[in-house]
């Protein structure tokens, strides 16, 4: 299994932040530190490759998994915390933006692999958003601001592989005509 995540920033939902299956790709690698509400906050993103999510050094069908977290802010000041935590999207271009993205992922991801896609709304619409894609998720949450959509790249050339149970067990379980 390979995993990519195209946007990891500081890996923040990642429950292990060195998962071995796991390629970790960020446009930007520094250590951030800030005041917010009165405090010192620092954000370490350090990414395995530095890489644009448009434009990733990987090979067709190199992924079996993609976790696409893009940047959802576009009204947010360019130095503030936000902004450098998430990330933030261009006013005018996001839309290119996106759906080259989306475009670029599509490549990389093998036949039959999923693509999870993470939005939240709080500045651009889901809808907006989903009307980029040339693919329609298969699901995904349908409240909250936040929001997970599961996308699966088809492969219509897909042989049957033979099973692995003899022909005596696929007749006990129904399964053998």
């Amino acid at each position: 299994m390979k995993i990519l995540d195209p946007t990891c920033g500081s890996r923040m939902f990642w429950f292990d932040k060195h998962e071995p299956h796991t390629t970790y790709t960020d446009i930007r690698k520094e250590m951030l530190e800030t005041k917010d509400r009165g405090k010192s906050r620092k954000i370490v993103i350090n990414p395995d490759k530095v890489a644009d999510f448009t434009n990733l050094p990987y090979r067709d069908y190199e992924f079996n998994l993609i976790v696409f977290d893009p940047p959802h802010l576009n009204r947010v000041g360019q130095t503030s915390w936000l902004a450098k935590k998430y990330g933030h999207l261009d006013k005018d271009t996001w839309p290119a933006l996106l759906e080259k993205g989306f475009r670029e992922l599509w490549r990389v991801l093998a036949l039959d692999g999923v693509l999870l896609f993470k939005w939240s709304d709080n500045q651009i619409s889901f809808k907006d958003v989903l009307n980029l894609f040339d693919h329609a998720p298969i699901l995904g949450d349908k409240r909250g601001h936040t929001r997970w959509f599961v996308f699966i790249k088809p492969n219509e050339n897909q042989a049957s592989e033979p099973s692995l149970l003899d022909d005596q067990v696929l007749n006990e379980r129904g399964l053998k005509k």
